[in-house]
Order: structure tokens, then sequence, then C-alpha cells
């Protein structure tokens, strides 16, 4: 089966935010643009991401936003010449969609909702021309450049000028980005890393009493500490205790480091400062002081002004016999350790690392290898970022440049 006589000019695969912004991008230079998407509409995960409150970008000057991308900073902070955080609220404001910065330097629609503003993008590029194919997902790339689409009245295929793929990592799965592309791509020679869990919670292996009296709990504050390149590094934030481990803002903001360091040794060491207004000095002090009738617990919690799952988390490291000693009791509290064992699936994280590799690519986001010319934009790129908009903007900015690229190379095309 195939579509219509008049084959698209250029193919955008996936409607996610780099998708959207690429057919934006790319009708606006003129190009006829038809957008394929696997479900039965377009943007959902973009959607779940404003669920509560959509964190569009963040307020951080550059060049501090791009070194949030790691080891990829070099080439999005090129992406971020093009789109960068002021350029994507100044685009929302071109919906009616104002905008602020957050205490913690997120920024925010001013109603925090994402689906004025998805409902408005997607009306305005049907208006412009983009024709939308949903419940089209994509099933392969042929050398020959068909491509291949599983749809409910059968296998579609078609061909176009140009294509950009921008179908996501592997999170999310039910929303649509499953890392099934990884397969079909590597048939065509593609260097792709492999997909891994990006701010993500992580297990340890609490006891069963913890788990089950303290799982959901929040932790907060409190300041994370941890060895990098040989030198001590902290940050302080929110987490949560899960049933098996720990998630949450500040386990996500590190998920890349642990990440790597459970896959080099095996498991990472994180301390938890879990008292960061009271020196040392203090808590030993006071937790040395008579407890008189109280039992332990009471007496760890009224000397210290640790919650119940902070008191816990004491317990489950020390033991009834490690709360014997005042010192041992003060210096756990500041520097709790947690042994991270595994990250947990990929199907549960926010995003993804991994995926094609940039070195494949030149700075168009084009693999010279496939024919006709094909982008790639979005979490299907290898890099990673941590969340507090950074996610997004990179996405939208990545679209832009894969749009516009595959746009120039259709219109190159035509005149030949």
């Amino acid at each position: 089966m195939s579509l219509p006589e008049t084959l698209p000019a250029l193919a955008i695969v996936g409607g996610g935010p780099a998708g959207l912004m690429a057919a934006q991008t790319a009708r606006a230079l003129g190009v006829e643009v038809d957008l394929f998407e696997a479900k039965g509409s377009v943007g959902r995960k973009f959607l779940i991401a404003g669920k509560g409150g959509l964190n569009l970008t963040h307020g951080e000057p550059r060049p501090g936003f791009d070194a949030r991308y790691g080891e990829r900073a070099a080439p999005i902070a090129r992406w971020l010449d093009r789109f960068d955080a002021d350029a994507l609220r100044e685009w929302a404001r071109g919906f009616g969609v104002d905008t602020y910065v957050g205490t913690s330097g997120r920024v925010f629609p001013t109603d925090r909702k994402a689906a004025p503003l998805l409902r408005g993008w997607v009306r305005r590029l049907r208006e412009d021309g983009v024709r939308f194919h949903v419940q089209h997902r994509c099933v392969g790339l042929d050398a020959d450049g068909t491509l291949r689409f599983a749809t409910p009245e059968g296998e579609v295929r078609t061909r176009a000028r140009a294509c950009v793929f921008a179908l996501g990592g592997g999170s999310w799965p039910e929303l649509g980005s499953d890392g099934a592309w990884v397969e079909w791509l590597r048939e065509r020679a593609l260097d792709i890393a492999p997909l891994r869990p990006s701010n993500c919670g992580f297990d340890i292996g609490w006891s069963e009493h913890f788990a089950q009296r303290h799982a959901g709990a929040p932790l907060k504050p409190v300041v994370a500490h941890w060895r990098e390149d040989g030198a001590e590094r902290s940050l302080q934030g929110e987490c949560v205790a899960t049933a098996t481990g720990i998630e949450g803002s500040l386990i996500y903001a590190l998920s890349a480091r642990l990440r790597e360091a459970i896959d080099a040794d095996g498991e990472a060491l994180l301390e938890l400062d879990l008292a960061p207004g009271r020196e040392f000095e203090r808590l030993q002090r006071d937790f040395a002081r008579p407890r008189g009738g109280r039992s332990v617990g009471e007496h760890l919690r009224r000397q210290t002004g640790l919650d119940a799952v902070k008191a816990a988390l004491v317990f489950e490291v020390l033991g009834k016999d490690g709360l014997n000693d005042a010192a041992t009791v003060a210096r756990t509290i500041k520097r709790l350790p947690l042994r991270l064992r595994s990250a947990r699936s990929i199907a549960e994280a926010i995003s993804s690392a991994g995926g094609v590799r940039l070195e494949a690519l030149d700075q168009t986001l084009r693999a010279a290898a496939l024919t006709p010319p094909v982008f790639f934009a979005g979490e299907m790129l290898d890099w990673e970022a941590p969340t507090g908009g950074y996610l997004l903007t990179a996405c939208f900015a990545s679209g832009l440049i894969a749009g516009e690229a595959a746009a120039r190379a259709v219109l190159e095309s035509a005149g030949d």
C-alpha cells in the first residue's frame, strides 16, 4: 500500500517538539511537509511534561546553560546559537503564551499548561499547510530511501526528497518513544550508542521494613556529596525515597554521573547531608543528651530535628546498635552513605541517553551515508541533559537545525 501519487517533498517522522519545530521551519522556507506520527495525535509526551506545570526552558544565562549538556556542550551550543532559551520564550509569545522565570530559574507559561500552546502550534501548522498522518508508526527505512509505516489499514510505503527523523529516545514508550528505531536504523549501518536511562531513579535495596513504611516519602532539603574527577562535589535539593531506592530532582540532576559510576565500579556512592542547617558539633551535643524514658527513635527525631523518613534512614544505615554513639550518629546524619546498585529501567526514566552519535552526522544533523538526505533531531540523538527545561530547549533547537537543512536539501534537489 502506498500514499497518493504526489510524494512528500519533506517527510518528518515523529510529532514531538523536535519534529513539529522541523515542520514549522521547513514550511517557513516554502517546502511541502508531510508529518508522520505513530500515535493518534502529536505531542503526547509534551503534554505529559506539562502535567505538573510545563517547564519550557531555563533562565540560566549562557555559557552556564550550555555546560548542562556535559560532553556534548560544544555541539549543542551551536544549536543554541540559532535557537536558545530567549528565542524559545519569544516563539511561545507568538502563540499568545507568556512565560515567567520561577524561583528555581525554570521557565513556565504563565498558566503553567502545555495544552493551549500545543493546540495553537498544531492549528497554525495545519493552517500553514503541514499535512499530518497519525497512526503511522515507522518500521523501516529501505536502502533506496523508502519509508515503511505500520498503520491500521496495513503497511504504507512512501519516499520523499528528504527526511527528518524525530522519533524520541527510549523513555515513556507508551507515548511512542520506544526506541524501536534502533534496530532498523542499525541495518543502515548508522552508528548508534545504546539507549540508557537518564533523569532516572536508582535502586539501593532497602530493608522490607523501610520500604513498606517510607516509600514515597520526600527527603527535603538534603545536600548530596560525591567525588568527581578526584574532587569533592555537592549539590542541595530534594529527592524521594522509593520502594527500591531513591529518585527525584536532585537525583535526576546527578543521574548521568551516577549511571557512569555504576557502569565503571558496579555501584555508586552518594552521601546525603540530612540536616543542612545543623553543624556536626551541635548534632553530636544534642543527641548526647539524656533521653530519659523516650525511645531511641523519638530521641533521635526530637534532638536532631529529623523527620520520620530521615530518622528511618539513619536506622537503616546504622542499625539499633549503631545509635549508641553520638559522634557516629551525627557523622551519619551529615554524611549518610547510600550505595546505588543500578538505574531504574529506561521505560521509567524521564529521558534517555544514547542514540544516533553526533559523530555520524554533519553540523546540519545529516547522515551522509543515507539517501535521500536524512536528518535527525531531538532525543534520537546521543546527548542528555538534566531536567529544568534544558531537555526541551535542545529538542526545539535541533528540530530547527534539521528542519532548515532538510528544507534546503529539498529546494536544491528541485533545482537540479
